[in-house]
């Protein structure tokens, strides 16, 4: 029975915790039940242990096409989450979604079965793998999707066909959603890193990407010195190469904490010279050059200045054109294409692969337009991020009016971060903050969190009056609703958060439809 389980009499779950040794490997693990098992980091989870041999089965709350796709591989799939689902079972596994009081859970604790975090799976699979992690307080989904998709489209041979666990689907052509988790049959595997709950510190990768590390998650590190030394810790976990961001004063100074012999391993990618970056510990830098985005275009310009020694023994000048918009996604797509390129595809085919990827899904993802008002959902639920996806609104469309409904996720984190929400909703014309999407946490333990938490600050700026861009709204389908009649013709609507806010924009486009229009803008 692991310790995971254990304290002072009663069942904990605890995501950091590793629950198994060096020497235990997948065939260790016996029959294994996964709860939650059609889940987005789960199912694929799921489905390369039972391709490895392991006797794989699991629950669900309800059928969805990842648990028909398990048991179209004879995988077991129960719906309702009952004690005697776990019978017989040797590991069970759950996720940070699952509390301790799950009957399966504690029908596992009573039974003496091995209960393990899913990131505990992972890491095993890791072992076998050219494993590649994504880790960051943003774009983590967006640059492992990346990969993943300049992997699939440019990588030959072993490089061919990765493995892929990244926590939201993939934009597929003609509006259709590819799911973001493929057990594949080539030697990568490529994973976003949770820094969430820490549990990423299990990872020992072969390639460790740092986005940025920007203090987020303050519920679970307390401060932002903590929060950093969980990015020192898991770069030192890298066995070949760490690429960091440099364009974040949060990465740099995980760089420049690192030890001289992780650091040297390091490649630096960034929009600035070295001279106005400074001390880089000894890592190497990759130089975004000549960024650009046509207005209206969506279509994003750059050059990557790779110098001598990195891929080859002259230094590269490799131009890249991105169908995403947004300088932040230039740095997505760099970290990607690096990643590729170490792992041994060519650089121009990484490059040209980049090209043809469409996005994340809920990443700049436009749902329609009607009546000349574009309705675009986003998954940002960062200040940083915020602020990022409203430039890239404001330099695709520059001569429209933008209206966001954001939707904060986690009271935690509007409590801790509610002054820079503002600043960032500042970017847009018109914004409406509703109810909080609360995720793991509860309103009364937060009882003075709400939409006024953000639109308190907004009074504070140094802006226009808040009476005149920023509300707070409860209830988010009135949101939605008060939104259409404010747009104009020409105009664009986000709905922006990490919660279920996407399910408004349905309601958005068919109220946008039976919207009378007296006059444009």
């Amino acid at each position: 029975m692991s310790d995971n389980q254990r304290d002072a009499g009663t069942i904990v779950l605890d995501p950091t915790h590793a629950s198994f040794g060096p020497e235990e490997g997948v065939g260790d693990l016996g029959k294994t039940h996964f709860i939650g098992i059609g889940g987005a980091g789960m199912s694929v989870l799921a489905e390369m242990l039972h391709e490895q041999g392991v006797q794989v089965d699991g629950s669900d709350r309800e059928p969805s096409a990842k648990t028909e796709r398990l048991q179209g591989l004879g995988i077991t799939v129960e719906f309702g989450q009952r004690a005697e689902n776990v019978e017989g079972a040797r590991t069970v596994v759950f996720s940070s979604a699952i509390k301790a009081d799950n009957p399966e859970i504690v029908a596992a604790y009573e039974a003496g079965e091995r209960i393990v975090h899913r990131s505990d799976i992972l890491a095993l699979l890791m072992q076998s793998k050219r494993a590649v992690t994504v880790a960051g307080a943003h774009g983590k989904t967006t640059t492992s999707s990346m990969l993943a998709h300049i992997l699939v489209n440019a990588g030959e041979g072993d490089l061919a066909d990765p493995s892929y666990a990244i926590g939201g689907s993939i934009q597929g052509r003609d509006g259709t959603t590819l799911d973001g988790g493929h057990a594949g049959k080539g030697s990568v595997l490529v994973a976003e890193a949770d820094e969430s709950d820490g549990s990423f510190a299990k990872y020992h990768p072969e390639i460790a990407i740092i986005t940025n590390a920007e203090a987020d998650h303050l519920d679970h590190y307390g401060t932002q010195a903590n929060y950093r030394a969980a990015f020192v810790a898991h770069a030192g976990h890298a066995g070949k190469a760490v690429i960091m961001c440099g364009d974040d004063d949060g990465a740099l100074a995980v760089l420049r904490a690192l030890r001289p012999e992780v650091a040297r391993h390091v490649v630096v990618y960034s929009t600035q010279s070295s001279e106005a970056l400074g001390d880089l510990n000894g890592a190497t830098q990759v130089r975004i050059e000549s960024e650009s985005e046509s207005a209206q275009s969506g279509i994003e310009h750059f050059t990557l200045h790779l110098p001598s020694g990195l891929v080859e023994a002259e230094e590269r000048r490799v131009p890249v054109t991105l169908t995403v918009p947004g300088i932040h996604n230039a740095r997505n797509a760099t970290a990607a294409i690096l990643a590729a390129v170490m792992l041994g595809v060519d650089v121009e085919r990484a490059a040209a692969a980049a090209t043809s990827f469409l996005g994340a899904a809920r990443r700049f993802q436009i749902r329609g337009t009607v009546n000349q008002v574009t309705v675009i959902d986003d998954y940002a639920h960062h200040p940083t991020e915020i602020a990022a996806l409203l430039d890239a609104a404001r330099r695709r469309y520059p001569a429209a009016g933008i209206h966001v409904i954001f939707q904060p996720h986690l009271f935690s984190r509007t409590m801790f971060f509610a002054g820079e929400f503002a600043k960032a909703l500042a970017k847009a014309d018109d914004v409406i903050v509703t109810g909080i999407f609360p995720a793991r946490e509860k309103q009364e333990d937060f009882p003075t969190v709400s939409p006024d938490t953000i639109v308190d600050e907004a009074v504070k700026l140094e802006h226009e009056p808040a009476d005149d861009w920023i509300r707070g709204v409860n209830d988010m389908r009135i949101a939605a609703q008060m939104m259409v009649m404010r747009a104009h013709h020409g105009d664009v609507i986000l709905t922006v958060g990490a919660g279920d806010i996407t399910q408004m924009d349905p309601v958005i486009l068919h109220a946008l439809q039976a919207h009378r229009w007296d006059c444009a803008r």
